[in-house]
This record gives structure tokens, C-alpha cells and sequence, in this order.
């Protein structure tokens, strides 16, 4: 005959009666299958699940439960605000012997992408994307919101504009005599002279979340990120050959930003988002050992 294991969390009392406000697991692995349009990838996530406990003397929940439901996040289908909403319904119901009312679920994992190059042809590469959704059960009220993180580059204004400066005293003063120059030995002095001064560039990072439609089909992280990389206008590239350098380089004279104007291009080209977005933009500045940062919103 077997014998029944003793189950604590049930047969005794917690001896400092107080309520508290989230109990559950940290870092849990789960397999997660982010399906948007032509793209399909299993991800590796690592997912945080939590349920209220409300009853001051009951001493423990049951984690194992709650473990065992995130496989409906894992069971080889889609993940969707629709099957969030499942799991965390199902999480507060299993904890009903703990008079739980509120679920809450935090997922990290790396959103890889395919990216072309530039220009050249038939050149791509991977680029990883940090993505964190949020989800939550509070008396019967679902929200999820996504938060992504997309690299690109900044070329600061002020710097360009000192460049230019230089450039063009060093080119009055090497031809301050002659009136005759033709627009080859422009060029020429150019191609020997322009970088003189260069601007200060960096690899810069936005940070952006958004909150979620419960009824959506998907997540709607690759149009995010879309919207986001079209918004900055200088992702970061993958594999590149020197025209796509050369294109990038283009892109960033043609795009300089303050952190302040990166923000604002990330407020106003959001379109994608009925509810509230929320921008934080990181410069990782070359010319100094601090960044500069901006926080912004769109209602």
C-alpha cells in the first residue's frame, strides 16, 4: 500500500498571518512558437508565473500546478494573447483552494530575424531581438503588453555640423588664391581632404512597449519592429559587403538625430498601436563615457 505524502502547504498554518501580493517561479525554460505572417520560429523563453495569496494563514501555494499549465504556452502551437489569457485564467481557478484572484506571467526571450543587406543582392543575415510580454489576471481583467528592443545608429547633428566646419576652413585656406577651380579638382581635394573631421557615431538602442488588443490574432512583434526599424531609419545590418557600408553610411548622414529626435521619429511613427506606447532611446555616446537617453509617450 502506498503511503500518502504529506503536503505541508495544506496541513498547516503560516505562524505570521499576513497576505501577500504575488508567490510563484522565476526563470523558468519553456519552448515558445511566435507564428506573424511568413514567420515561424520555436524561441527559447524564459518565463516568470506568479498568483496572488490573499488568506493570511494559508502557508504555501502550489507551484507544481502552476508549472504545469505553462505547457499550454509550449505545446507546439502559436503563442497569442488568446492562449495568455487561458493559462492565466486557468492558473488563478487551480488556486481557488488559496482564494487566489490575480495571475500575472513575464516572458523573455530573442526574436531572430532574417534581414537582407542594403543593396547587395541575395545577402542576408540574422539579428536577435529582445523581446519581454507581460500578462496578467487581475479580478478577471486580462492585459498584455509587449516591449521590444531594436539597435541602430545615431550620427549626432551637432558633431556634423563641427565637421563640416573644419572641412570647409581647410579648404578655403588651401585655395585662397585661386579663382579658378574647376569642379574635378573640387572633387579631387575632396576625395584626398572630406575627412579631415568626422562626426561621432554610435550604436544606439529603443526600447519600445506597447499594450495589446486581448482579441488579436498574434503578437504583432515583426510589424513592431518593422515600424520601429522604418521610424529610426538606421537599424543596425547584419552581413554587408562595402556597398551596403557605403548605403549605411549614406542613411546615417542623411538621418542625423539628437537622442531627442530619435524619440520623438519612435512617437510619431507608431502608428501600428491603438493603445498607449511608451519610448526609451539609448545613445551609447563615442564621445563621452555616459549615455544620452530620452523617455517618451504616445496615448
Amino acid at each position: 500500500m502506498t503511503a500518502i505524502l504529506p503536503d505541508v502547504s495544506l496541513t498547516e498554518r503560516s505562524r505570521s498571518l499576513s497576505p501577500l501580493e504575488w508567490v510563484g517561479m522565476q526563470g523558468i525554460d519553456l519552448p515558445v512558437l511566435i507564428e506573424e505572417g511568413d514567420y515561424r520560429r520555436e524561441l527559447h523563453a524564459r518565463v516568470d508565473a506568479q498568483v496572488d495569496l490573499p488568506m493570511p494563514h494559508t502557508k504555501g501555494i502550489h507551484m507544481s500546478r502552476l508549472y504545469r499549465l505553462l505547457d499550454g504556452l509550449a505545446e507546439g502551437k502559436p503563442l497569442t494573447p488568446g492562449n495568455l489569457q487561458e493559462v492565466l485564467a486557468a492558473m488563478v481557478a487551480s488556486h481557488r483552494d488559496c482564494a487566489s484572484r490575480n495571475a500575472r506571467i513575464r516572458l523573455e526571450f530573442a526574436l531572430l530575424v532574417k534581414r537582407p543587406a542594403l543593396v547587395t543582392p541575395k545577402l542576408s543575415g540574422w539579428k536577435s531581438y529582445p523581446v519581454t510580454l507581460e500578462a496578467s489576471m487581475n479580478e478577471g481583467c486580462f492585459m498584455l503588453q509587449a516591449s521590444v528592443t531594436v539597435g541602430y545608429s545615431s550620427t549626432c547633428p551637432c558633431s556634423a555640423a563641427l565637421s563640416r566646419q573644419l572641412i570647409e576652413q581647410a579648404f578655403l585656406t588651401a585655395h585662397r588664391n585661386d579663382s579658378t577651380l574647376t569642379p574635378a579638382q573640387v572633387a579631387e581635394w575632396l576625395t584626398h581632404n572630406a575627412t579631415l573631421a568626422t562626426p561621432h557615431s554610435q550604436r544606439s538602442e529603443a526600447q519600445v512597449q506597447i499594450e495589446l488588443k486581448p482579441t488579436a490574432q498574434d503578437l504583432g512583434l515583426i510589424a513592431l519592429i518593422n515600424a520601429i526599424e522604418q521610424a529610426v531609419a538606421t537599424p543596425v545590418q547584419t552581413a554587408v559587403k562595402r556597398a551596403d557600408e557605403q548605403a549605411f553610411a549614406a542613411l546615417n548622414g542623411q538621418n542625423l538625430m539628437f537622442v531627442e529626435d530619435a524619440a520623438r521619429r519612435l512617437i510619431n511613427g507608431l502608428a501600428i498601436s491603438d493603445g498607449e506606447a511608451h519610448v526609451h532611446v539609448r545613445h551609447i555616446e563615442s564621445l563621452h563615457p555616459h549615455d544620452a537617453v530620452a523617455w517618451g509617450r504616445r496615448d
